[in-house]
């Protein structure tokens, strides 16, 4: 199961990250792969701080904004490409838009950890569709396991939080097939960088109709380029090198974490504590998504 953070998406090819992979050559594959999760989370944090200032819809456009100036600067991607490929880049870009902004509006009312665990799902459900192994429903029920848990234990969880962390990854689920449609009709980073562009162009006005000029102050845009730079450059780029040097399927068990890193980080940076059924919820999410992960076939 190759499934990312919160808005990562499929990485970029090797030629964006060749000056990376020398500088981290000699750091482990795992570690990497770490790294991403602590940077995608601590992004996430740090937006999370950046609502009191222009609010959710403000931060994510933001986020989308600098994130597609980046890449469109790092690839310079060609306009001219068939319609089947524009329909791809145009649906990825609407839902890669669209599940930001579920996340974030999920992220302004319930811990960051709940947020990315109940995100989880989508990509989770995506990798076990279909299965014919019995084992994979264990996995199953391990994971609606979590979520009756988060719900039993919820004390004060925002049940529209939660519904908009469902929606986010309803849309992140959608995202993992249209972003495999992504690298088969575009070529290196076009396509991402395009469809990073189309996110914006989904977002922006979202933040702009929320926040006004807010958006503009120099602090908000420093902030905002931070959010990009950790959610998204940093992270493509640690783990495309970590993608080089492991098999997909190792990486998926390594992204498992990513519910509880968040849980963490919302503890430590937001100081979010959690109770002690939503902690078991989590990890009951993290053993089915490793478990999952670790059945699923080597890529070819």
């Amino acid at each position: 199961m190759n499934i990312d953070s919160t808005g990562r998406g499929p990485s970029p090819r090797p030629s964006l990250t060749a000056s990376a992979g020398r500088t981290f050559g000699t750091v482990p594959p795992t570690v990497l792969v770490l790294l991403g999760i602590v940077s995608v989370q601590a992004g996430s944090a740090l937006a999370k701080n950046l609502f009191s200032a222009v609010g959710s819809f403000g931060t994510v456009s933001l986020r989308l904004f600098f994130a597609a100036a980046v890449l469109m600067l790092l690839w310079r991607p060609s306009l001219r490409m068939s319609r089947r490929a524009w329909t791809v880049v145009l649906g990825y870009g609407v839902i890669l838009g669209s599940m930001n902004l579920c996340f974030y509006l999920a992220l302004a009312r319930i811990p960051l950890g709940i947020a990315v665990t109940v995100e989880f799902l989508g990509p989770l459900t995506v990798a076990l569709a279909g299965s014919r192994r019995w084992l994979d429903a264990l996995w199953v029920a391990l994971a609606a396991g979590g979520v009756v848990l988060l719900m039993e234990g919820r004390g004060d969880l925002n049940l529209v939080g939660f519904l908009f962390a469902l929606a986010a990854g309803t849309c992140w689920g959608l995202y993992v097939l249209v972003g495999a449609a992504l690298g088969r009709h575009t070529t290196e980073g076009n396509g991402l960088a395009l469809g990073m562009a189309v996110a914006a162009l989904v977002a922006v006005p979202f933040g702009v109709a929320d926040s006004g000029t807010a958006l503009v102050q120099p602090w908000v845009l420093v902030a905002g380029l931070g959010v990009a730079l950790l959610s998204s450059v940093v992270p493509y780029s640690l783990d495309l090198e970590a993608l080089r040097r492991i098999p997909p399927r190792v990486f998926g068990i390594l992204m498992s974490l990513e519910p509880a890193m968040a849980a963490l980080i919302g503890l430590i940076v937001l100081r979010e504590s959690l109770r002690w059924a939503q902690w078991i919820a989590v990890l009951c999410v993290v053993a089915a998504s490793a478990g999952a992960a670790r059945g699923t076939r080597p890529e070819v």
